[in-house]
């Protein structure tokens, strides 16, 4: 019986583990100094041919792999090193049996345009999508058809790391992240598990990804210098840039943790989701759903405006999504909006996509652990619709005890996250 409980008699869900890989590095240590010193990930594409791209930049993974890899096998690979980071430092798992459930953000998977030509080759008469598909199912092709399966790379990360139940695929665009470690946190809760590893990746930069982002005028072509073009909340932003990573985050029953002696390294104290199916793309413009998810996130922490030390924002740098944001954070937080701590990490690692939610998790823990909150860079056009304190440029210290962190996703998904130190810390 679990004797450590919130404020609504559920158990408290303790974090005891963290691993994360961005374009700054690989590890907490590499990704920490990085943010804090205020340098960016993003650069000139290097993987495939730009010729002809609007936008010729990305905060891509290339330091770690020789080779080139489709999205699938690059989204595995990082969700492997994250995972096995957070693992080894949780304790939990030892010789690849974790005892709990997987819950992982995966981007939508669909054949890309190299395995669409080779296949193309295969078929007679015309090469229409449903030919391609069938043409994948062969035997021939039978890896590139699994290879390609929704929740495929979920199935090898629950093999590697040998979690319990059905691993658990999910994709809610932009709030992936939040939502798998939203699923653990409710798992744990209902007394399913003891334990989850909650994982968000992405690696999805390929040319195609690239063209229909740019097809939707979401990405910035500020090109050059490359490290200038995320601008989070200036005045002179012009759209994200895409990134690659992956966040992964081992909860726990708060009790089961302590049993073990592991140590906690933060709760996650309340979660909030909320849609709207406003457009398929762009936000609600009365931000009604954003303000809904952290005001739901704080009730589920029940916890106040007023108990929040710094928002780790969203911050995608585009138009129409910073002056949202702000908006909605003023509407939530009110005269405080003025003081409050609010910065974006997408200004040095670009969108991480899928992966973002357990990506920015991670950084939020850290920040309450090391009490240095990291900036927003290439902010020097201030912009006077959004007069927010967005540590801008230089990382500041600060006590941090609870954070909310934001995830706004394509669709009108929103999902809100409230992480704060250990009651014990606190």
């Amino acid at each position: 019986m679990s004797t450590h409980r919130d404020a609504k008699g559920r158990p408290i869900v303790a974090v005891t583990g963290l691993g994360v890989v961005t374009s700054l590095g690989q590890g907490k240590d590499a990704n920490w100094e990085a943010l804090t010193a205020g340098r960016s990930g993003i650069h000139r594409i290097e993987r495939f041919p730009i010729d002809g791209l609007r936008t010729t930049i990305a905060g891509t993974v290339d330091f770690l792999f020789d080779e080139p890899f489709t999205a699938p096998e690059l989204s595995e690979k990082l969700a492997t090193l994250a995972a096995e980071e957070a693992v080894t430092q949780s304790g939990l798992g030892e010789a690849g049996a974790f005892p709990g459930e997987l819950f992982m953000a995966v981007p939508p998977v669909e054949i890309e345009w190299p395995q669409r030509q080779e296949l193309a080759g295969e078929i007679e008469g015309d090469a229409d999508y449903d030919g391609l598909l069938r043409a994948a199912a062969t035997h021939k092709y039978k890896a590139m058809h699994e290879l390609f399966l929704f929740g495929g790379v979920a199935d090898h990360i629950a093999d590697r790391f040998g979690t319990k139940g059905s691993p658990i695929s999910l994709s809610t665009a932009c709030s992936s992240g939040a939502t798998a470690i939203q699923m653990g946190v409710e798992a744990i809760r209902r007394g399913e598990t003891q334990a989850a590893l909650c994982i968000g990746t992405d690696g999805s930069v390929h040319a195609e990804a690239l063209i229909r982002f740019s097809l939707l005028s979401a990405l910035s072509t500020q090109n050059e210098p490359a490290e200038a073009a995320a601008k989070p909340f200036s005045k002179n932003r012009d759209g994200f840039v895409m990134g690659e990573g992956a966040g992964a985050l081992v909860l726990e029953d708060y009790d089961h943790a302590l049993a073990r002696g592991a140590t906690i390294l933060g709760i996650v104290a309340g979660c909030g989701e909320r849609g709207d199916g406003f457009h398929r793309t762009r936000s609600s413009p009365d931000g009604k759903p954003a303000i809904l998810a952290m005001q739901d996130a704080l009730a589920d922490a029940g916890l106040t405006p007023a108990d929040i030390d710094y928002i780790n924002a969203h911050g995608t740098s585009t138009p129409e999504n910073d002056k949202m944001e702000a908006m909605s954070c003023t509407a939530v937080f009110g005269e405080r909006m003025a003081e409050l701590p609010i910065s974006s990490n997408k200004s040095m690692i670009g969108h991480t996509l899928t992966a973002a939610g357990a990506v920015e998790a991670v950084f939020s823990f850290l920040t309450i652990a090391k009490g240095r909150i990291p900036p927003t860079i290439n902010y020097t056009q201030p912009d006077a619709a959004i007069p927010l304190d967005v540590v801008p440029n230089v990382a500041r210290d600060a006590k941090v005890r609870t954070v909310i962190s934001n995830s706004f996703g394509f669709g009108g998904q929103n999902t809100c996250l409230v992480l704060a130190a250990a009651p014990e810390a606190a």
